[in-house]
């Protein structure tokens, strides 16, 4: 039997079996014409060329590319990690508020808590095509300076309007940073190599709820009569965006092109060096058809799903953790520090799953084994609400930290399952949207009248995740499903045109930076 890993080999490298049924007349045609097209397309293909060729016309050795990995893990990470922990302080900046003198209360402060995701839902598609035709990275750092100026204004106000528009902007300038974030891992890296790398920066999620805790713990024994300790934390956390984002401003590149620390040569390593994932690096022109294409994938909407399964526990979680804590009967002090081991179990399994993504080549695998302890927890929170047994609710809740991890994954998944720069910034979009959608839902999962058990908001959460788990295996069964078709299709043109492995590496290079989509370019493969 075919394992799932000797596909994806035989995808990559063109061992063939020349039993195989001819090529139909249709999938012939289709390829004269893909590859009639190849000089038509030149204008409207990827920036790469600028540097390399249609085909590889310079060699490096292992140990030349694995200095240039090296170089680029050295700045690309340790600021794309930069931006996600400040961000994630940013967006989270109101679940410590809320237990530090904030002014809003209630139903206010769920609505207030909906509106940073407002802003983000509204300004998605909008900003993912904006970076497309902007510089990548410099358009972020703009952002990211823009957003904490409007969070030290959190200090300012005092009602609930200037509060709700606040939230509201904020979402607005933090809806780019996923998108942006998971294009420049994919300029950058190898498909075997982006989940880990996603998940060094997604593990901020972690680290900022333990380092925020600690922070906002030291902050609460403030006695200042004219600042009020949550006004502190916005100032602080919003001067701290505003550093990282002239940071990413001048240092993060926009892509291997445009890239000031690598010499000519190491742009052109980095670029070879992801030639055969078929994933192309930038292009600024935005393509209608690629944006068909992505609504039109049953895939895309299956990992829409996917991510509203995840983001609506997320969206009552990262807003009401604290209270939950709370609730078992600690002080808003003892709360603060209680809350960070869940960080650290969080920064964990992200850890792992994005080791483990590229390690065995899975992208949904990894999904499962980070819902299956949130789901126990959950249960354990339910089955032990009227207990009194604190330490095992306090486990429960650290349990329940695992399943952010899965939306890492599901970037992961992103960045190595789509091609064309078009279509993967409208399936970032949409991913990203959902994410919006399902936190605004999950602000609501958690309502007043069920304080102070909760007992809806996580069951919400136990039956969602239970659900998500099926998909996740209907979207490894199809990606698996559609590797090996187009596997069938290789071996017939190769046998039909009368190729060598060679002429099929050349083809396979020909169309690496062509700006196809993954279901136009039969090299594309897969990762399931």
């Amino acid at each position: 039997m075919t394992t799932h890993g000797q596909d994806k080999k035989d995808l990559e490298e063109g061992p063939f079996d020349e039993k195989a049924s001819p090529a139909s007349p249709a999938f012939i045609e289709h390829h004269d014409l893909a590859a009639d097209s190849i000089e038509e397309s030149d204008a409207y293909a990827d920036e790469a060329l600028q540097l390399v060729g249609k085909e590889r016309t310079s060699q490096f050795s292992d140990e030349f590319n694995r200095k240039v990995r090296r170089k680029l893990d050295l700045l690309i990470p340790p600021l794309c990690a930069a931006v996600y922990f400040t961000q994630f302080l940013d967006k989270t900046s109101l679940n410590y508020a809320s237990i530090m003198g904030l002014p809003i209360t209630g139903q206010n402060y769920n609505l207030v808590s909906m509106a940073f995701y407002l802003g983000f839902l509204l300004f998605e598609f909008p900003t993912v095509y904006l970076s497309q035709k902007t510089r990548a990275a410099k358009y972020l750092g703009v952002n990211i300076v823009l957003w904490g100026a409007i969070l030290m204004l959190h200090a300012v106000g005092t009602s609930f309007g200037a509060f709700f528009a606040l939230r509201f902007l904020l979402g607005m300038c933090e809806s780019c940073v996923a998108p942006t974030l998971i294009l420049i891992i994919t300029m950058f890296y190898k498909k075997n190599e982006q989940a880990s790398r996603i998940s060094w920066f997604y593990v901020m999620n972690g680290l900022t709820q333990v380092f925020g805790g600690f922070i906002a713990y030291g902050v609460s024994f403030s006695n200042d009569p004219h600042l009020a300790p949550y006004k502190i934390i916005y100032i602080m956390l919003g001067g701290l965006a505003i550093v990282v984002g002239l940071s990413v401003l001048i240092w993060l590149p926009d892509s291997p092109i445009h890239a000031p620390f690598l010499t000519q040569e190491e742009r052109i390593a980095a670029l070879e060096r992801v030639r055969n994932d078929q994933g192309g690096v930038t292009n600024k022109k935005i393509k209608r058809k690629q944006i068909f294409e992505a609504f039109t994938d049953i895939r895309t909407w299956l990992i829409v799903l996917t991510t509203m399964m995840t983001s609506i526990p997320n969206g009552g979680l990262s807003n009401f953790s604290n209270l939950i804590i709370k609730n078992f009967g600690y002080t808003s002090r003892q709360t603060l520090i209680l809350s960070t081991p869940a960080g650290a179990v969080a920064s964990l399994m992200t850890l792992f799953c994005g080791w483990y993504s590229d390690r065995k080549n899975e992208r949904m695998i990894p999904i499962i084994i980070a819902l299956v302890p949130t789901i126990v927890g959950a249960a354990m929170l339910i089955g032990l609400n009227d207990s009194g047994e604190k330490g095992a609710l306090l486990f429960a809740t650290y349990l329940i930290g695992t399943y952010g991890s899965s939306l890492s994954t599901v970037y992961a998944y992103n960045a190595s399952n789509t091609s064309g720069h078009t279509k993967k910034s409208t399936v970032n979009a949409m991913t990203l949207l959902t994410f919006s959608i399902g936190n605004i839902i999950g602000t609501e999962i958690f309502l007043p009248k069920d304080a102070p058990a909760y007992i809806p908001g996580k069951i919400s959460i136990m039956v969602l995740l239970t659900v998500q788990l099926g998909i996740s295996l209907l979207l490894r069964w199809i990606n698996l499903r559609l590797n090996k078709k187009k596997l069938s299709q290789i071996e017939a043109l190769k046998r039909s045109r009368r190729w060598t492995d060679a002429d099929i590496q050349k083809e396979r290079e020909k169309h690496a930076f062509l700006d196809l989509t993954d279901q136009e370019n039969i090299y594309f493969v897969y990762t399931s």
